[in-house]
């Protein structure tokens, strides 16, 4: 048998564009649909806590920045803060929920901007868990001794979904909670992390002890779901011909009748949300039992949650299941740099890992809920010094 090596974080990057964008100028920058405010803003934004966000658009919502360039701008800032020249790379794995082309891959593109390889490439694509999803394949091949080392980066650009350009293509659109909900949610960024197989010489490294992914897709219908629709296709002759969330965008006669129809809007099903939660909670009291964890062995926690609303909820899941993670062990900037899908994880650990509050044996417990259709994603993390001997 093949003995496994380790795979350690040693350098980590963020990007998030422009200036923060408080909430009384969001609407500005998104637009305001039809020229009217929102009527439902002010109440999803009060239950998320959000207080500022980052938007790669400008005033008039043009895109100021592609996902690709977010990407590249955090692996640059990563790279710059690590031991090794990105010409030495082995593996770049890039996710999104989605990339500037229906294809190639967003790994391609970015690749191709940092002007690096030839290399082996990765992208993955889904909601929350793709950034779990892309560093678990790295993770595993340099612990099989196939790369020394990789670039694992998540970056997403909502903001194209969300512009009132969007909303004003749709004909007779009624917007309700679940249409909106998510406009008021997600925002930019990019988050990057450097894997290699060994720690980094001088300061902390970040080593990697396991990653769990674990999908219910076959349990539960579309919670957050762009390219269907959740209304009933009715044939000429008045009968209902078909579920529209049975076929895609592209089964449009055009893309310009998926848009029309509201296929094209990003929606939230605010019906499953509290079982994602659940579901999450109960994901980790598995793994407790199953001994991979213990609640009293966790130095901080950083959990990927969308809204303040749902912090309230997972303590009292935890509570009730007596394995209580104290808050103060908490680590999150969800209210200062918003939701940023796949990318919140590797932004929320960039800022803890240069916080400068590590120190070599701590435990890290991340957790990424996934609402897409019911993907956890769960990571332990030990906090290791240089192999210099120092800590900083």
């Amino acid at each position: 048998m093949t003995e496994l090596s380790q795979a350690y974080i040693t350098s980590t990057g963020t990007f998030l564009p422009g200036e923060p964008v408080d909430n009384e100028n969001i609407e500005n920058r998104l637009g305001y649909v039809h020229g009217k405010p929102s009527k439902l803003k002010k109440r999803i934004l009060s239950s998320n806590g959000i207080l500022t966000r980052h938007y790669a658009l400008d005033d008039k919502q043009r895109s100021t920045h592609q996902n690709r360039d977010l990407a590249v701008a955090a692996v640059r800032q990563c790279m710059s803060g690590s031991e090794l020249d990105d010409k030495a790379l082995d593996l770049l794995a890039v996710a999104s929920t989605q990339g500037d082309l229906p294809l190639p891959g967003l790994a391609s593109l970015v690749q191709a901007e940092l002007a690096i390889g030839p290399l082996e490439i990765i992208t993955t694509h889904g909601v929350c868990s793709a950034s779990m999803m892309a560093l678990k394949s790295a993770f595993n091949q340099i612990r099989l001794c196939e790369k020394k080392n990789a670039m694992v980066v998540a970056s997403e650009m909502a903001s194209r979904l969300l512009k009132k350009s969007r909303y004003e293509a749709v004909s007779n659109l009624r917007i309700d909670l679940e249409s909106e909900f998510l406009r008021w949610m997600l925002s930019d960024g990019a988050g990057a992390f450097l894997v290699q197989e060994k720690p980094r010489w001088r300061g902390i490294s970040l080593r990697i002890d396991w990653i769990e992914i674990i999908s219910f897709a076959s349990h539960y219908d579309l919670c957050m779901s762009c390219g269907t629709n959740d209304q009933s296709l009715w044939s000429q002759d008045g009968k209902q011909e078909d579920r529209m969330h049975d076929i895609s965008w592209q089964d449009y006669t055009s893309y310009a009748d998926a848009e029309a129809n509201g296929a094209l809007l990003i929606r939230q099903n605010l019906k499953l949300l509290e079982d994602v939660v659940k579901v999450g909670v109960d994901g980790f009291l598995k793994l407790v039992n199953d001994g991979k964890i213990k609640a009293d062995e966790i130095d901080h926690f950083v959990c990927h949650y969308s809204s303040h609303h749902f912090k309230g909820r997972i303590l009292d899941l935890l509570k009730l299941a007596g394995a209580l993670i104290p808050e103060e062990k908490w680590f999150t900037n969800l209210y200062t740099k918003g939701n940023t899908g796949c990318a919140s994880i590797f932004i929320a650990l960039d800022e803890l890992f240069k916080s400068g509050n590590l120190i070599a044996g701590q435990t890290i417990f991340c957790v990424v809920p996934e609402s897409g259709r019911f993907a956890n994603a769960y990571m332990k993390l030990t906090v290791v010094g240089g192999r210099d001997g120092g800590t900083i």
